[in-house]
């Protein structure tokens, strides 16, 4: 009998071209008990199979492999590997489509194709993109247009202030700064 569960994903890495970590987040169901036997319970574990898993894909044409008793999906960018994990139970197909999600989800964010530079320089959009599709472990959304519309950035409370150049605009210009330095002693005193 197939094993079901929400916990579909275990990982997701970002590698760059020397196969050092850009970006990694691993994940652990909350209702199974952390032992010492899991894989990924230290840096050092987690770079060893980073390691392990870069010697694996690095250069290759597939976009899939068998590692460890994980079934990993990746996706070769500029200078950098995207890796999605998952049990081998589970569906390769569903697996893929959350990869894609990510990719597409950071490329249309960043407005540029993915490298490294662009993922260091916007790294907390990154993780915003990575934390709507994925919680925990759990596929939460694969809809691109769902994915950007709440990976945005925040509006700011500071009103757009326009101002004419012209003889009229300078001196509406001053009348607005002379009003604001009056109503700030107003206040001060």
């Amino acid at each position: 009998m197939v094993n079901l569960s929400l916990y579909a994903i275990q990982g997701v890495l970002i590698l760059d071209n020397e196969g050092k970590r850009v970006f990694t987040k691993y994940f652990h169901p909350p209702h199974e008990p952390v032992s010492d036997g899991w894989s990924f319970s230290t840096v050092k574990k987690q770079k060893e199979f980073e390691a392990k898993l870069f010697k694996k894909t690095y250069k290759k044409n597939a976009e899939i492999l068998i590692l460890e008793d994980r079934l990993v999906l990746y996706k070769e960018c500029a200078n950098v590997i995207l890796y999605v994990m998952g049990s081998l139970e589970e569906n390769e197909i569903v697996l893929q489509d959350t990869l894609n999600a990510i990719k597409v989800g950071i490329e249309v964010e960043l407005n540029t194709d993915i490298d490294k530079k662009a993922i260091q320089d916007n790294y907390d959009v990154v993780c915003l993109v990575v934390d709507e599709v994925i919680d925990d472990g759990i596929i939460l959304e694969t809809e691109l247009r769902t994915i950007n519309s709440r990976v945005t950035k925040a509006p700011t409370n500071e009103p757009t202030i326009t101002i004419d150049l012209s003889e009229k605009g300078l001196l509406s210009a001053w009348g607005f700064a002379k009003s604001k330095l009056a109503e700030t002693l107003q206040q001060g005193l």
